[in-house]
């Protein structure tokens, strides 16, 4: 309870901000950012874009991938009509193919940019079943297994271009507090889902991949802090607020859903708070590994710390980009692998 009244009156944490802090406000104090090169998945609509407009406002040069190009361009053209120094460059992506993921990269590669901040907000809540060009369930395939390709694969990019210019960088993963409505086991639930529509559950799927984004983020912590790299990764739950995100759900119920609600949503501006401040506040130099909402370090579900499950979806999605869905379930579901 008392925790809810603080998120409605907008308390302030330690960190100076609070759940009525806006990206803006949370960038006001950081440095120039025009040295600074960052990628933002799902930039088109909603907070990627907010956190887009308002990273190109403090300087960085941005990675806009998107699956709708046209959508990119409008998001480049809004906010160069507001920033116009601003360099920002569109190419394609679509996070549920991997092939669309490696094209990407090999693309990013090519035009030599040094890479300091990786921003993985694409999210996607799919109400009706489907399944990934490669044969995983929609949702998963785009919320995590794709980011977890897109990560590993700039992740020495990112490590060379701390060491070069002395800037730490950062990886920001979007998750949700939805995380904590998942029970039962990831692998199976995840197979079963990809090869069996009838026992798809639109919300404990989100919920799947949102906490397959927090083990993400301490598996990869682990890693890069066993690397000695000079780069954190952090994940950061933004609040309730609506956003494309509903929009294979847009109408009436929808609507009165989101109006009853409203005063515990929050506004695009306030829910990208959260990201920019962890992406840019100079206070969270060499803090990795956490998680954060409302600006502030917060607490995930019990869930959200298990080091065998963490390593062992990192296996699992090592093993599916390798050998593909179907011999990697087989191998997965085998007791002795």
């Amino acid at each position: 309870m008392l925790e809810t009244v603080k998120y409605l009156m907008g308390w302030r944490g330690p960190s100076g901000f609070g759940s009525k802090s806006t990206a803006e406000q949370v960038t006001e104090g950081c440095a120039d950012l025009s040295s600074v090169t960052a990628i933002i998945t799902g930039a088109t609509s909603g907070i990627g874009a907010e956190t887009a407009r308002v990273l190109a406002k403090r300087g960085a040069t941005l990675v806009l991938p998107a699956r709708n190009l046209k959508a990119a361009e409008d998001t480049k053209a809004r906010i160069i009509s507001e920033c116009p120094e601003s360099h920002i460059i569109i190419t394609s992506l679509d996070l549920s193919s991997l092939n669309s993921v490696k094209n990407f990269v090999n693309h990013f590669q090519s035009l030599d940019l040094p890479l300091n901040l990786l921003i993985n907000n694409a999210g996607k809540f799919a109400h009706e079943h489907a399944v990934s060009e490669d044969g995983i369930e929609i949702t998963f395939a785009t919320n995590y297994l794709g980011h977890f390709l897109l990560t590993k694969l700039l992740l020495e990019r990112m490590v060379e271009t701390a060491k070069k210019t002395g800037i730490q960088g950062r990886i920001v993963n979007v998750t949700s507090g939805i995380h904590g409505w998942y029970s039962g086991d990831m692998i199976s639930y995840l197979s079963l889902i990809s090869c069996n529509k009838s026992d798809y559950d639109a919300t404990r799927a989100y919920a799947l991949s949102k906490l397959a984004n927090l083990y993400h983020t301490t598996e990869l912590a682990r890693r890069l802090q066993q690397m000695e790299a000079n780069v954190t990764v952090n994940c950061v739950h933004p609040g309730v607020v609506r956003t494309r995100l509903t929009r294979e759900r847009e109408g009436l119920l929808t609507d009165l859903v989101f109006f009853l609600g409203s005063k515990l949503l929050k506004t695009i501006p306030q829910a990208a708070a959260t990201t920019c401040y962890v992406a840019t506040h100079p206070s969270l130099l060499n803090v990795s590994n956490k998680f954060f909402c409302d600006c502030n370090e917060g607490y995930t579900s019990k869930l959200g710390c298990n080091s065998t499950e963490e390593a062992g979806l990192w296996a699992a999605s090592e093993l599916i980009i390798s050998k593909g869905p179907k011999a990697a379930f087989d191998l997965l579901m085998n007791p002795q692998f």
